[in-house]
């Protein structure tokens, strides 16, 4: 690459920033990275009924969260007015250009570009040679006046006078491509290179709704996702790093990685699936990559009112029952988490053999309490649990601490209930 690689992102703050906008912004921050360029973010804000403030401040946390930085000045359509008049002026004046009298509707005045329809051929980095026979285009509309651009001029202009060279977005900007590559021509302006992603799908590949995960960003970032792990999984989105003679089968990606493993070549052409189940998986692999204090307070944000030794004790057992955020909260909403903090009352139907918690406690009772810990506990009832049956001494001994068919296991009950509390617990159901 002879000219120095720069990609950008160009949002209109019309809404906040989903899933596709973020992919799309990843596989820019990636190409440029790899290739030692530069990436930026250009609001285009000419929509103004529309564009809001605070649409856009959710675009840009959104960036900053997700770990996407720029490299440059975040620019906004709307304070470009002066460069798009002087273009549209030359290209009057120069006759490739005209105002032309709309009769549709209620009579206006537009400004149309005159198309030599001609046939389009451009390589494609993703779908390799695409061609458009631009001549049943007809005369393209560009702006509604010398002040009031259209989207195609806008971005043709910005595009070329920030130096973008490589134009890296969803496949379905491929039908407008070649009407800009005719303004790029009519204004002298060199032809950056297209790449066109394949959209996201719903998992039936129809196209993705809200209901299906169509959602933004920061809606994501509120459920507790992290960061890192919706980066590893909008990666995954129509890109694979086992292609090419480099691949590998790894699937959990720091962005550093991902820097290093992107390729163009590597992305697909059909449809990205959007799958929750993976966007799940993930994001419990990106949580068990921190460190046992970040965990806590992880978990701490669904469980703020819990104290923190006793979440320090119970955040293991919590990721591994739930995915994020949300789940944690419904975990407690359903009471499921309700044995760490009270004694449960229990049935002695439910207990089965409640006949061998006596021997369980005299057992227990040997353990010193700075010795009270879950390998400890284990091996002191493990013998007699064998000999006994395992379920006839396991299972009434971790009824009696959580009251609960299914639970951790009694061991692990045991360690983060405390000394005190297990045998007060175990105590209750003596025959």
């Amino acid at each position: 690459m002879s000219a120095k690689v720069k990609t950008r992102i160009a949002p209109s703050p019309t809404g906040n920033f989903h899933l596709g906008t973020a992919r799309t912004a990843l596989f820019n921050y990636l190409f440029a990275h790899k290739n030692g360029g530069e990436f930026i973010c250009r609001i285009e804000d000419t929509d103004k009924a529309r564009s809001t403030k605070e649409f856009e401040a959710n675009i840009l946390s959104s960036l900053t969260t997700l770990g996407l930085t720029l490299d440059g000045p975040i620019t906004h359509q709307s304070e470009r007015t002066e460069i798009y008049k002087q273009k549209l002026e030359e290209l009057i004046k120069s006759g490739k250009a005209y105002l032309s009298q709309e009769t549709e509707g209620e009579s206006k005045e537009v400004i149309r570009l005159k198309n030599p329809g001609s046939k389009i051929t451009f390589t494609d980095l993703i779908h390799d040679e695409v061609t458009f026979d631009t001549t049943e285009l007809g005369d393209i509309v560009i702006a509604k006046s010398v002040t009031e651009p259209l989207f195609h001029l806008a971005v043709v202009i910005d595009d070329a006078e920030m130096g973008i060279t490589h134009v890296i977005r969803g496949e379905d900007h491929i039908s407008n491509t070649p009407r800009q590559i005719l303004i790029q021509e009519a204004l002298g302006y060199p032809r950056p290179q297209y790449a066109h992603i394949p959209l996201i799908l719903a998992p039936d590949r129809s196209k993705l709704s809200k209901r299906q995960g169509a959602t933004a960003v920061s809606d994501y970032l509120a459920m507790g996702y992290l960061p890192s792990a919706l980066i590893n999984f909008l990666a995954l989105l129509g890109w694979s790093p086992q292609a090419g003679k480099e691949g590998t089968e790894q699937e959990v990606f720091t962005l550093a990685e991902l820097v290093e493993r992107f390729s163009l070549e590597a992305i697909q052409k059909s449809g990205a699936i959007f799958n929750l189940d993976k966007l799940n998986w993930l994001n419990r692999e990106h949580l068990r990559r921190l460190s046992t204090e970040e965990q806590v307070n992880y978990v701490a944000r669904a469980l703020p009112d819990v104290d923190k030794n006793i979440l320090s004790k119970i955040t293991p057992i919590i990721l591994d029952k739930a995915n994020n955020l949300e789940e944690i909260k419904k975990l407690k909403e359903a009471r499921e988490l309700d044995y760490f903090f009270t004694a449960p009352s229990v049935s002695k139907e439910l207990l089965k053999t409640p006949e061998h918690l006596p021997k369980v406690i005299e057992l227990l009772e040997k353990i010193s309490e700075s010795d009270w810990n879950m390998e400890n506990i284990k091996n002191a009832v493990w013998d007699y649990a064998t000999e006994q049956g395992r379920g006839n001494v396991l299972w009434p001994m971790r009824v009696a601490l959580s009251g609960r068919e299914k639970s951790p296991d009694p061991f692990t009950l045991a360690a983060v209930l405390g000394k005190e509390e297990t045998m007060n617990r175990i105590s209750l159901y003596y025959v």
